[in-house]
């Protein structure tokens, strides 16, 4: 049997499905309301919107990057990966209601407006708006390439057609249904997404167990290198066994603070009770963690491989059926376009609402106009980051992601958490920004740091001075606390 023809017949079903609930979606936007396109009109439930968090949250750094990080390191980055689940269950139980609430009796329609209406409004809060919609535009730009880059290699060995190509077919759809439904769409795309993923994940880590006897496969990994199971560091999270525990705090920080990731509190129904979304997100996400087992199963079991990022394409290639294999490559592509969807609609939120407004003193929130700007920004900067993606240098999927969403996240600490508890001034605001940004960016780009210490020393940074500026430049004034 030709299974290539396969895999063409589940990509052309899977894209037709996707382009459908797009134009399903499309029923929550309106011409005059931008929250439709850009929160859903607010209306994600307890399932939905639990999906589409752990969706984005467990996206190609889980499926493709972190079975090459284990496969590369060992078995200090299972665990790592497994903090991500009780991270963000954290980050909904004890952040979202409260972020939700506020944004709901502000009308913020992202998070750069959160920041802007939350430290006052007027020229200051348009200010903030700007230069957090510009500094989410660059990053998540950034973190979006290594997106398109995985799906584009995965999409290539799995159709029979070069990466190139792949690239351009998938953010193609990706960028129809998006500018169609907004957030909806993402979100519902990403719930039938995430229901692939888990099966996926399910299937995948039954054959490796049942497939293999559990004391070969340490014996064959201790042969290797002794390191793998036993870790002299937590590398490439730092020097100290210890720095991988920095992961939980990281990735609490990434549930609750990053833009493409904290919208969706913003998205869900105001009766919506977040235990119920806490505990889908626990399942989920629990189930997500086993995924780098894969790089030690393939370190143990499988061929050489030239790049560690190559460990779950060659898994399914060399240990499972091809229809199996097919279906299961289906399912990880369907990770990759979860997270790349939303950092597009993100990126293009920020482009055609925030800094509209930001530059705009008289600019409406819910112009005539505003739908179609919107949408016009999807599809650019879908295109731009493809472009960015065929140009870029060679790079390690995980290291680029952490790059663009830990820059991103030292950034909006202050602004965005802090905040939501204590109040700081709009130069607080600013330079905690600035601080931030400089900080992780010079850490990630310029010194051997661990890969998560970099953006945490950047949130520390980012944290303090959003702190000391805010209290230099309130005067007098007693610290004001912000009740959730």
């Amino acid at each position: 049997m030709d299974y290539t023809t396969l895999n063409w017949v589940l990509m052309i079903a899977t894209f037709a499905v996707m382009i459908g609930v797009g134009a399903m979606s499309s029923r929550t936007v309106s011409e005059s309301d931008e929250g439709g396109f850009l929160l859903a009109g607010r209306s994600l439930g307890p399932f939905v919107g639990a999906s589409t968090i752990v969706a984005t949250g467990f996206s190609g750094w889980g499926f493709m990057g972190s079975p090459g990080v284990a496969h590369e390191f060992g078995a200090i980055e299972v665990l790592g990966n497994f903090f991500f689940a009780p991270a963000m269950m954290i980050a909904v139980l004890f952040f979202a209601n409260s972020m939700q609430k506020r944004a709901l009796k502000m009308g913020s329609n992202t998070i750069p407006e959160y920041i802007a209406q939350i430290h006052g409004g007027g020229d200051g809060g348009r200010l903030l708006q700007g230069v957090a919609a510009i500094i989410t535009i660059v990053l998540l730009m950034v973190f979006m390439v290594s997106q398109i880059k995985a799906v584009g290699m995965l999409g290539a060995s799995w159709l029979g057609i070069d990466m190139t190509t792949s690239a351009w077919m998938m953010i193609s759809i990706i960028i129809i249904y998006t500018m169609w439904g907004g957030l909806a769409a993402v979100a519902w795309t990403d719930t039938i997404m995430v229901c692939g993923m888990v099966v996926g994940a399910l299937v995948i880590t039954g054959q490796m167990f049942f497939s293999v006897d559990l004391s070969d496969w340490v014996t064959r990994l201790n042969d290797i290198n002794p390191s793998l199971l036993n870790p002299e560091t937590a590398a490439p999270y730092g020097d100290s066994k210890s720095s991988v525990f920095f992961v939980l705090p990281y990735a609490f920080l990434f549930a609750a603070v990053l833009p493409y990731m904290a919208v969706r509190f913003l998205a869900f129904r105001p009766d919506v009770k977040m235990h119920r979304v806490g505990v889908y997100v626990a399942l989920m996400g629990g189930v997500l963690s086993l995924i780098p087992i894969v790089g030690l199963y393939m370190r143990a079991y499988g061929p050489a491989l030239a790049e560690a990022d190559q460990a779950m394409p060659m898994y399914l290639q060399t240990f499972m059926h091809p229809a199996v294999q097919g279906i299961i490559t289906l399912f990880i592509i369907f990770a990759m376009k979860s997270t790349a969807n939303s950092m597009l609609h993100t990126v293009a939120s920020a482009t055609s609402h925030d800094i509209r407004l930001a530059l705009f003193k008289d600019a409406q929130h819910d112009s005539p106009r505003a739908l179609s700007i919107n949408r016009l920004a999807v599809v650019g900067l879908g295109l731009l980051g493809l472009f960015m993606m065929m140009y870029a240098p060679p790079f390690m999927l995980s290291w680029l992601g952490i790059l663009g969403s830990g820059t991103l996240l030292a950034a909006m600490i202050g602004p965005v958490f802090i905040s939501t508890f204590w109040q700081g001034t709009v130069p607080g605001a600013l330079a905690a920004m600035i601080v931030g940004f400089l900080t992780s960016g010079t850490l990630m780009l310029a010194s051997d740091m661990g890969w998560v210490e970099g953006p945490l020393i950047g949130c520390l940074a980012s944290s303090v001075c959003y702190f000391v500026v805010s209290m230099a430049t309130r005067g007098s004034a007693q610290v004001q606390v912000r009740r959730a």
